[in-house]
C-alpha cells in the first residue's frame, strides 16, 4: 500500500515529525528553497509582465530528484514546509515542478508537537495563491533593486557592493542617526539634591529630595550662576513638608513574544545579535532530543507578529500558573493583548509547545544558549497570564523659601507577572531608571520640620541621541513600518557584512562607504530610500496576501519611475572611484589633499594629486570617529628563527594571502619563509629538476 508523502523544510523536522506519524508516511526534508531566480542575472522579463525565470538551485538537484521519486509512490503528497510566504512559495514551487496536482495538500505546523501535526494532517488546505504571489512580487520587486541599482554602486564606487529595497532604508537610518549626533550641541544644565532626614536617630530616616519649583513655577537650571541664586534666597530657611500624595499604581504584565520582541529582548538581555536569536529559536522550534521522549519541538514558530494564544494554550498556563504561584497570581480571566493590524492572527505568539516543560527540567538537555533562549521564551509567556504589578506611590512635596523640593518614593505591595520576568531595557534607559529610581519614604506628616543635612549642586550637558543597537534598529524598523520581522535578521547581517555598518560595544556606526553609499542612493534614487515611501510598499504587498491587489499592477507601478531614475543616476551621480571623498588630511609629499578611495583591499587615503603624486596611506578612525593614518606597527622579530642565506632574523610580516617570515635585511636579503598555523616555518625540501632522459626514462616505465 503506498505511504503518504510529507514535505518539510529541514531534516531536524523531518526528524522530529517522523516519530508522530508512523509508519504510513515517508517524512522527506526539501532543505529550504529548491527552486529560485538565477543568481547569474536579473532572471525577470520585465517586458513580459515581470514574468519570473525560475530555476533549480545549484546543488539542490539531487533533493529534487529524492522528491520527486518518493511523490511518484505516494498517494498523496503533504506539502509542509514553514507557515509563511517563504514557505508558501517552497510548497508552490515543488508542487508546480513535481506536476503533483490533486495530489498535492498543504498543512501549517505552527508547532510540531504531536496533537499539532496530527490535527494539520487530518485538516488539509490547498496552497494559497495570493500569499504565493506576496512572497513572489517582494522576491521580484527585491531582486529588481537590487540587481539594477548594485552595478551602479559598483560602477562608481567599487566592486562587491550591495543596495537593496529595505536594507539601504536600515542604512539610512543609521547615517541620520550619526548625523544627528554629529551636529548635536551639548546644552549646560543644572540639578540641586536635598539630603534631608525626619528628627529621629535613625539614620535610614534620611532621604533625598530634587528642587521641581520656585516662586510658583517649575523651574530649570540652566547654569550655575541661576542654581546659586536659587541655594542663595533658600540658605537657612527651614524645610516643611508641605504636601504628601499617596496613590496605588499598577503596572500589567507585557504580551507574549513575537519574532520582533524576541529578537530585542534577547538581544538586552542575553547579548544574542538578532541573527544568532534566530538560528537558535529554530531549532528549538524544529525539535530538541530529550532523552528517551526523543526529538521535541519546545516552541512555536518563530517568524510571527501575531500576539494571540490559542485557548488550549491559554488553558494550560493558567492551570500551571495556579499550580505552581497560586491563585492569588492568576487573573478572573485571561489577559489579552492588543493586536497591530497588519499581524497574521492565523499564527500564534512565540511560547514553548508544553508549558509543563520549564527551564530547569529541560537545562540538561539544551546548550548554554539554547537553554538562556528557552528561559527567555518560557518566563515572558507565563508572566503574560499572571496578575499586574501592585506598588504604593508617595510623593512629598516639601517648601523651603520660595522653592519647593520633591521626593518620590514606593513601595511594592504585589510583586504580580515581575515575579518571573522584567523586561530589558537599553543602557540609555537603565542610566534613566536608576536616577529615577524609586526609594522607601520614612512615614511623614504635613507641617513636619525636616532635618536638613546637605546641598548637593551639579553640572550636566545634555547628551546627543544614542547610536542604534541591533535591538533599537530592530524596535525602529518594526515601528516605522519598513520591512517584515523575519527579514531583519538578514537586513542587519548584511548591512554589517557588506563593511556600511560597524558594531562597537553593541553600537551601530555607518562606516565611510556607508555614508558614501547612501549619500549616492539618496541622490539618485530617494523614493527607495524614504522610509515612508518603503512602508506604504511594504502594506502594498500585505494587501497582494490578502487578495485586494493584484501582484503585476503593483510592480509596474513601481517600476516606471524607477526606471527613469535608473538612466538619469547612470550618467548624472558622481563617480567616487575618480573623485574619491576628501578629508582634511595634507599629504606629506606635495601638501595636496587627501583623499579617501576603495580599492581590492578596502578603503585608504591617496593624494588627490594621483597620478602625478602616487602616495597612499592606509587609515582608521579615532574615538571620534574622525578619519587620521593609521600608524605603522613595527615587525614582529623572531629571535629564534635567522635569515639561512644573511644570518639575521627574521619577521613576521603580512600579505593579501597570509603571515610569512621575511629576513629583517630586506630589501638587499630578500628571503621569505613560509609559516604553519601555529607560527612555526616550514621547510620546504627543494626538488632537483629531472632531465630530459630521466623524464623519458621514467615515462617509458609507467607506460
Amino acid at each position: 500500500m503506498p505511504k503518504s508523502l510529507v514535505i518539510v523544510e529541514s531534516p531536524a523536522k523531518a526528524k522530529t515529525i517522523k516519530k508522530y506519524l508512523g509508519s504510513d508516511f515517508q517524512v522527506e526534508a526539501s532543505s529550504g528553497h529548491l527552486i529560485d531566480l538565477p543568481s547569474s542575472r536579473l532572471g525577470v522579463d520585465i517586458e513580459e509582465g515581470f514574468r519570473p525565470d525560475y530555476i533549480v538551485i545549484r546543488g539542490k538537484k539531487k533533493y529534487l530528484n529524492q522528491l520527486e521519486k518518493a511523490a511518484n509512490k505516494a498517494e498523496k503528497v503533504y506539502l509542509a514546509s514553514d507557515p509563511d510566504r517563504e514557505g508558501e512559495a517552497i510548497a508552490w514551487h515543488i508542487a508546480n515542478k513535481l506536476n503533483l496536482g490533486d495530489k498535492a495538500e498543504r498543512v501549517l505546523f505552527h508547532e510540531i508537537t504531536k496533537n499539532a501535526v496530527l490535527e494539520s494532517i487530518n485538516n488539509p488546505t490547498k496552497i494559497s495563491k495570493d500569499r504565493f504571489e506576496a512572497q513572489q512580487a517582494r522576491r521580484i520587486l527585491d531582486r529588481i533593486v537590487g540587481y539594477k541599482v548594485s552595478p551602479i554602486l559598483w560602477k562608481k564606487v567599487r566592486r562587491g557592493l550591495s543596495a537593496g529595497r529595505v536594507q539601504s532604508v536600515a542604512l539610512n537610518l543609521v547615517v541620520l542617526r550619526e548625523r544627528e549626533i554629529e551636529k548635536f550641541v551639548p546644552r549646560e544644565y543644572w540639578s540641586l539634591d536635598a539630603l534631608v532626614k525626619k528628627k529621629t536617630d535613625n539614620e535610614s530616616a534620611s532621604f533625598l529630595s530634587s528642587i521641581h519649583s520656585f516662586k510658583g513655577e517649575k523651574i530649570e537650571l540652566n547654569n550655575e550662576k541661576e542654581t546659586n541664586e536659587v541655594l542663595e534666597s533658600i540658605k537657612e530657611k527651614d524645610f516643611v513638608v508641605d504636601k504628601i500624595t499617596r496613590k496605588e499604581r499598577s503596572r500589567k504584565s507585557l504580551a507574549p513574544f513575537i519574532t520582533s520582541t524576541l529578537q530585542q529582548d534577547a538581544s538586552r538581555k542575553l547579548g544574542f545579535s538578532v541573527r544568532k536569536t534566530m538560528t537558535l529559536a529554530q531549532k528549538l522550534y524544529e525539535g530538541i532530543e530529550l532523552g528517551s521522549e526523543g526529538p521535541v519541538g519546545l516552541i512555536t514558530y518563530m517568524r510571527t507578529d501575531s500576539v494571540r494564544l490559542s485557548e488550549n494554550a491559554l488553558e494550560e498556563i493558567r492551570n500551571f500558573i495556579t499550580n505552581i504561584y497560586g491563585n492569588n497570581y492568576l487573573p478572573d480571566k485571561a489577559n489579552t493583548f492588543k493586536v497591530k493590524k497588519s499581524a497574521q492572527n492565523a499564527h500564534e505568539a512565540i511560547r514553548p509547545t508544553f508549558v509543563d516543560k520549564t527551564p530547569e527540567e529541560l537545562r540538561k538537555y539544551l546548550g548554554k544558549d539554547e537553554f538562556r533562549l528557552y528561559d527567555l521564551i518560557w518566563k515572558r509567556l507565563v508572566s503574560s497570564q499572571m496578575k499586574p504589578a501592585i506598588y504604593d506611590q508617595t510623593s512629598v512635596d516639601i517648601k523651603v523659601g520660595e522653592a519647593k523640593f520633591r521626593a518620590t518614593g514606593s513601595i511594592i505591595k504585589f510583586d504580580g507577572f515581575t515575579r518571573i520576568y522584567t523586561e530589558g531595557k537599553e543602557e540609555e534607559e537603565k542610566n534613566e531608571d536608576k536616577k529615577d529610581e524609586s526609594r522607601i519614604l520614612p512615614v511623614l506628616e504635613e507641617g513636619e520640620v525636616l532635618d536638613f543635612l546637605n546641598f548637593d549642586p551639579k553640572q550636566h550637558f545634555t547628551q546627543p541621541p544614542p547610536r542604534f543597537t541591533e535591538s533599537s534598529l530592530v524596535k525602529e524598523l518594526e515601528e516605522k513600518g519598513i520591512g517584515r520581522p523575519s527579514t531583519y535578521a538578514a537586513i542587519l547581517y548584511t548591512i554589517q557584512d557588506r563593511g556600511y555598518v560597524t558594531s562597537e560595544r553593541k553600537r551601530l556606526s555607518p562606516t565611510l562607504l556607508g555614508c558614501s553609499v547612501n549619500d549616492l542612493l539618496i541622490e539618485g534614487f530617494p523614493e527607495i530610500m524614504d522610509v515612508q515611501f518603503t512602508a506604504e510598499m511594504e502594506e502594498k504587498l500585505d494587501s497582494v496576501e490578502e487578495g485586494n491587489v493584484n501582484w503585476v499592477d503593483l510592480l509596474q507601478g513601481f517600476y516606471t519611475g524607477f526606471a527613469k531614475r535608473l538612466d538619469e543616476a547612470e550618467e548624472t551621480l558622481k563617480s567616487l572611484k575618480v573623485e574619491g571623498i576628501p578629508t582634511d588630511i595634507s599629504c606629506e609629499q606635495c601638501n595636496s589633499p587627501m583623499i579617501v578611495k576603495w580599492g581590492r583591499r578596502g578603503e585608504f587615503l591617496s593624494c588627490s594629486k594621483y597620478p602625478d603624486c602616487k602616495n597612499a596611506k592606509p587609515f582608521d578612525y579615532d574615538e571620534d570617529g574622525k578619519i587620521r593614518i593609521k600608524e605603522k606597527v613595527a615587525p614582529e622579530i623572531r629571535e629564534d628563527v635567522k635569515c639561512e642565506n644573511c644570518g639575521k632574523h627574521m619577521v613576521v610580516r603580512q600579505s593579501r594571502y597570509g603571515k610569512f617570515l621575511g629576513c629583517s635585511g630586506y630589501p638587499e636579503c630578500k628571503t621569505i619563509v613560509k609559516m604553519n598555523k601555529d607560527g612555526d616555518p616550514i621547510k620546504e625540501v627543494k626538488k632537483e629538476k629531472e632531465t630530459k632522459e630521466e623524464k623519458t626514462e621514467k615515462d617509458a616505465s609507467t607506460a
